[in-house]
């Protein structure tokens, strides 16, 4: 958790929680923003996964709740990511407004990707890439299992990690299987929108920032997928060192 750690020891200020929702595909933590991450959930029979603190999390400091993302309770973690999300200060106006499916489709065109989590913009990859590795935990048909990562992402010329890899703690060890020449983006709106991932080999953030948060909290509140919640704007950031 080396990223993470990174991350929480780079934010400097805190503010009081506002709100906390966990909806059925995100989690919304809001605080000096509002930060998203995935609403994701262990392998324990329904009802077993329990938060601490539940009921009260909304007393917390956003810095204290982001300390969540360490807990190996993906629904803590999920929480603790979203906090995380809430306290960090994003420039739009150093961003493209462009969504990630897009990015990676005009980078790779011809070239290998492993794209690690599934996506809706995958049949247009397919499409474009010369070969397209879907790496999944629950893989359909035509992708490959988590246990395929070690020998597919170094072959990658492209390779697009999941935000969500940061809630289950697997992202530092995707990161260390990229080849040092791929072209490595991590996208969805877990992302967290730091600079601080390019020191670890990252060279492109796709997330997203939530602009309208009634609009926002509404829809995730009555179980919208991505596609669905309102009021949030697509953020792309390109390290300024990045090779084209």
């Amino acid at each position: 958790m080396y990223l993470l750690d990174d991350l929480l020891d780079s934010i400097t200020l805190d503010a009081p929680v506002r709100s906390v929702l966990v909806g059925a595909h995100w989690t919304a933590v809001c605080s000096r923003h509002c930060g998203l991450a995935s609403t994701l959930l262990g392998d324990q029979p329904h009802g077993h996964e329990k938060v601490r603190d539940v009921g009260s999390l909304h007393h917390k400091s956003s810095r204290e709740l982001a300390e969540f993302a360490k807990s190996d309770n993906l629904l803590e973690a999920s929480i603790g990511v979203a906090a995380m999300n809430s306290l960090l200060d994003v420039d739009i106006d150093q961003a493209v407004e462009v969504n990630a499916g897009q990015v990676l489709a005009d980078r790779g065109t011809g070239k290998k990707i492993a794209l690690v989590g599934h996506f809706p913009f995958i049949p247009k990859l397919r499409q474009v890439a010369s070969q397209l590795w879907v790496i999944e935990q629950r893989p359909a048909e035509g992708e490959y299992p988590v246990e395929a990562a070690a020998d597919l992402i170094p072959q990658a010329e492209i390779v697009a990690l999941t935000g969500s890899a940061i809630i289950n703690h697997t992202l530092d060890n995707l990161l260390e299987l990229c080849h040092p020449d791929a072209l490595v983006v991590v996208l969805g709106p877990s992302t967290p929108l730091s600079p601080l991932l390019f020191d670890y080999g990252v060279r492109i953030l796709s997330g997203a920032r939530i602009i309208n948060e009634t609009d926002a909290l509404k829809t995730i509140s009555q179980g919208a997928t991505f596609q669905q919640v309102q009021g949030v704007k697509l953020l792309t950031y390109v390290n300024s060192k990045e090779k084209r």
